[in-house]
């Protein structure tokens, strides 16, 4: 895959990121485990981050999370602690990264498939930066209505 092509899938999926994890780190403690789930949120977030940069057959969370998001009716065990979250969220920028650099005409173009979707990687890596900002926009949000400032844009990673 194109350099140039690679530089722009990372400043914009890397700023992505960076909002996300602005947003946690926003986020005070009277707001992280409140029945508006901030926490989860973010949980949520990085957890599908991690998923759809992997391997879907071969994919687990490192410890402590679980794979407790494939189940529409199961919870994480507990909440995590903001440096959990974002411990797991550098580790996962730097999957990214990663991810992204080593691509190549023929990776971006094999498919990522689980049961729901079927997406060449290339178009996966736009899919999944689209969640985390989905995510950051959320969490943002949630800051707003309860009265916290949220924090400014990034333009690029």
């Amino acid at each position: 895959m194109d350099d140039t092509l690679k530089q722009v899938y990372w400043t914009q999926f890397g700023a992505a990121i960076d909002m996300l994890g602005n947003a946690i780190k926003a986020c005070p403690d009277s707001l992280w485990n409140t029945p508006q789930q901030f926490w989860y949120n973010a949980y949520h977030c990085i957890f599908y981050l991690d998923y759809y940069l992997s391997e879907p057959k071969d994919f687990l969370p490192p410890e402590p999370f679980t794979l407790s998001e494939f189940s529409e009716s199961e919870m994480p065990p507990r909440v995590y602690s903001k440096l959990e979250l974002l411990d797991y969220l550098d580790a996962c920028r730097k999957k990214c990264f990663d991810v992204i650099m080593a691509l190549t005409e023929m990776s971006a173009q094999k498919h990522w498939t689980n049961e729901y979707r079927s997406y060449p990687m290339a178009e996966m890596l736009l899919y999944n930066m689209r969640h985390v900002q989905h995510h950051a926009a959320q969490l943002n949000l949630l800051l707003r209505q309860n009265n916290f400032e949220p924090p400014r844009w990034v333009s690029r990673a």
